[in-house]
């Protein structure tokens, strides 16, 4: 099942200038719980925010530069030329930025959001889950605390 995982404000706000807007490690967690021992799938800019490859999981770096040869990563130029790679992962995750979302959309029966339940200032963003295509299974709901700035919500949806 290739899942789509994102982390997005109110207006689908992703973040600004390479980086996110707002900090949430119980979002982290949850992150790295579901995407340890797969395949994910990001943009070079993605990759780059790094400070090193993450632990435990394929990098697939989709770029349109035929010269990208980044450490740590396998290189490719499509979409499907990198789910072709991680067709016997049974859920790769395409995690982004804003255009591989874009992308990725068509060919993703899972989403996995977490909707930080604040309006901010960026540059990137979602795509639109359109709700004549996608089914919202599950939602739970987390109120700020001392290490969460904002409210958030971990939404679950489904392709119909």
């Amino acid at each position: 099942m290739i899942t789509i995982i994102a982390a997005a404000g109110l207006n689908n706000e992703l973040g600004k200038d390479n980086d996110l807007v707002w900090h949430l490690p119980n979002d982290f967690k949850r992150f790295k719980k579901l995407t340890t021992g797969h395949h994910i799938i990001m943009g070079r800019k993605t990759f780059e925010s790094f400070p090193k490859p993450l632990p435990n999981r394929i990098h697939l770096v989709i770029t349109r530069n035929k010269n990208y040869q980044p450490e740590g990563a396998i290189v490719v130029h499509s979409m499907e030329d990198a789910l072709e790679i991680a067709k016997n992962d049974e859920q790769p995750f395409i995690i982004g930025g804003g255009e591989i979302y874009k992308i990725g959309m068509d060919f993703v029966e899972k989403i996995e959001l977490t909707r930080v339940n604040n309006a901010f200032e960026a540059d990137t963003f979602f795509p639109e889950i359109p709700s004549d295509k996608w089914e919202l299974i599950s939602e739970v709901h987390h109120c700020q605390d001392e290490k969460h700035q904002f409210d958030y919500t971990y939404q679950t949806f489904l392709r119909r």
